[in-house]
């Protein structure tokens, strides 16, 4: 069991980065998803895949077999099994990482976790830090949800500073 997600998540994707690996996995979480649509479209990854856990599709292969024995019970079997396939946390997402030229340099140059379980670092809107001068991202912990620190300007809130990439 890991304690801390993120650190996780940076630290599996700084791994494949070494190695040159074209895709990485990681635990679906819903701030694993968030991150990875940051990264995605902010043009780090190429792109992202979810696989939902094997227990979840097992179930919800077991309602369709239970959907032809009994047609009654079909429309509250389907909406409720449906409902828990699609809000799934259990699974894997799987990141397709991006490099360029024939050296195959990874477009992410490094990773950096900043506020940590132990430390814990919050900043206004206008203490948000620009990383590498407006070249990287910093990832922010919002009330609005995760952002990155150019949105948080935007929309001026502040949050916890999660970490930093460029």
């Amino acid at each position: 069991m890991v304690n801390d997600t993120i650190s996780d998540i940076l630290t599996r994707i700084r791994n494949a980065n070494l190695i040159k690996s074209q895709t990485v996995s990681v635990p679906l979480t819903r701030i694993s998803k968030q991150i990875v649509e940051i990264l995605e479209k902010q043009g780090f990854i190429e792109s992202f895949q979810i696989f939902p856990s094997p227990l979840n599709s097992i179930s919800f292969e077991n309602t369709q077999q239970k959907k032809k024995e009994n047609n009654e019970k079909d429309n509250e079997l389907k909406q409720s099994t449906s409902a828990l396939h699609c809000n799934a946390t259990e699974g894997i997402v799987t990141l397709y990482l991006k490099y360029q030229g024939r050296e195959r340099k990874p477009c992410i140059t490094n990773l950096k976790r900043i506020s940590k379980p132990g430390l814990r670092i919050y900043a206004n809107h206008k203490e948000i830090p620009k990383v590498l001068g407006g070249m990287g991202i910093a990832i922010l912990s919002t009330s609005k949800g995760i952002m990155t620190d150019r949105e948080a300007r935007f929309y001026g809130i502040g949050g916890e500073i999660l970490c930093s990439i460029w």
